[in-house]
């Protein structure tokens, strides 16, 4: 390796570093507040509320890894203007060009390492987190999985306890279920068997349900049990896919495609993963774009100022996009796509007479 390049990648290195280090300790402490705030009224030790506050923010880390590559980036330029480096490596017929390809490799590389590794690192991270804490909330006696074997569902009301389990949905209907009801003893009440449930209330609707009590059955044309689920809860089961890992996403997506599940959320996760370290290397890019051009501007501060500026706005637009995806108002890949284009439009203009700056 050149040595001018061993010296590109010591200052990435050590500037990415630093802004992650400064971002997680924010993090933290705002983890920590929240933790607390939530256990103020719960006997725990000290030690949980930090405990849940280091295991959530490696995914929020993950989340705000465009904002940590621009700010990167302005730090690693600033670098070499404040000490007339970019001066030296001129005259020694380095190229600005040559020095954004070189600085693109090393962020490319380094972005699908986080994207692969860090991914899957905060997502182990942020299950243990919710399995820790959810033990602490209200939701505990309604709970709901998708697995091979179908859709289950525990159930806690009105004293009693549902088991469901349904191997399909369609439109508004469970198809081909098995409920079991419990006493609070866990004492089974009774058994019961239908092809279609309408769940588009929280108040199910059982048509043509068998209903086996100790060793009889009879057969019921309707059934209403109220429950704390409709479509729409069920729909929303897994709104947190950042707690899952990439082989785990995949395994979900095969489970919601045997039972018929909408796909749109689980592949518009996998679709931003993929394209996640074209999208941060593009967000680098622009930045490095940015600094060439006011690198003239001996102000720190603005410069900082102005690159978040800038990453404030391309995050609303990223979001608005995903936002339209996740509610089918666009397809999903458009979803993704639209803003790199614009910013790979935007990089290509900001590109031209790079060498004269």
């Amino acid at each position: 390796m050149k040595v001018y390049i061993k010296f590109l990648l010591s200052i990435f290195s050590k500037s990415l570093f630093f802004v992650i280090s400064i971002m997680f300790s924010l993090i933290f402490i705002l983890n920590l507040l929240t933790e607390l705030e939530f256990f103020k009224e719960i006997e725990v030790s000290i030690a949980f509320p930090i405990l849940l506050s280091l295991l959530n923010s490696p995914s929020m880390i993950f989340e705000m890894l465009p904002f940590i590559f621009l700010i990167t980036t302005q730090l690693f330029f600033i670098k070499l203007f404040n000490n007339n480096e970019i001066e030296i490596f001129k005259y020694s017929g380095l190229k600005n060009s040559s020095i954004l390809r070189i600085y693109s490799v090393i962020t490319l590389i380094t972005a699908i390492i986080l994207t692969i590794i860090f991914y899957n690192f905060s997502a182990t991270f942020k299950n243990f987190y919710l399995d820790k804490k959810t033990k602490f909330t209200t939701d505990t006696k309604y709970l709901a999985v998708i697995t091979k074997n179908g859709l289950w569902i525990k159930d806690e009301i009105d004293e009693k306890i549902y088991i469901v389990n349904s191997s399909k949905i369609k439109d508004n209907f469970l198809i081909n279920n098995f409920i079991t009801e419990f006493d609070q003893n866990y004492k089974v009440i009774r058994n019961l068997r239908s092809d279609k449930i309408d769940i588009q209330n929280k108040e199910w609707k059982i048509n043509d349900v068998t209903i086996y009590k100790r060793n009889n059955y009879e057969v019921q044309k309707l059934l209403k049990i109220k429950t704390n689920f409709d479509y729409k809860r069920i729909q929303s089961l897994y709104s947190n896919l950042s707690s899952l890992t990439i082989f785990e996403l995949f395994e979900l997506r095969k489970n919601y495609k045997r039972l018929n599940y909408s796909l749109t959320e689980i592949n518009l996760q996998l679709l931003k993963i993929s394209f996640y370290p074209l999208y941060l290397l593009l967000i680098a890019f622009f930045s490095s774009l940015i600094m060439f051009r006011i690198k003239r501007l001996h102000n720190t501060t603005f410069k900082i100022s102005l690159g978040l500026f800038f990453s404030v706005i391309i995050y609303y637009i990223n979001n608005f996009f995903m936002v339209m995806g996740n509610t089918e108002r666009m397809s999903i890949i458009f979803a993704i796509l639209i803003p790199l284009i614009l910013l790979t439009i935007v990089n290509s203009l900001m590109l031209n007479k790079i060498n004269d700056k």
